[in-house]
């Protein structure tokens, strides 16, 4: 997994000044997205173009497929346990379309 850490004048750059574990990337290419309902929240899962690790984020409503888009994300590194695996996956906090 490629970390990028991108410094610049926006409200991402502003998140990770004051919270140092979020990493902030831009410009990055969606290649799939699945999104599934839990509750009342549907489960957003991206893959992202030459990252190997899935990125997930919550909405209250479906949105629209992201596929092909380039976006701007501000995530956190964490884990789960998928079936007796202990697994890498990136929390979104907040994602733009570029």
């Amino acid at each position: 997994m490629r970390k990028t850490k991108i410094i610049m004048k926006s409200d991402g750059n502003k998140l990770t000044q004051k919270h140092d574990k979020l990493i902030h990337t831009e410009n990055i290419k969606v290649i799939s997205h699945v999104q599934r309902e839990d509750d009342d929240w549907f489960v957003n899962t991206l893959m992202f173009a030459n990252i190997d690790t899935p990125f997930k984020y919550k909405r209250k409503q479906a949105y629209k497929s992201l596929v092909g888009h380039r976006v701007n994300i501000t995530y956190y590194v964490s884990s789960e346990n998928i079936a007796g695996f202990d697994m890498e996956v990136m929390n979104i906090v907040r994602i733009k379309i570029s």
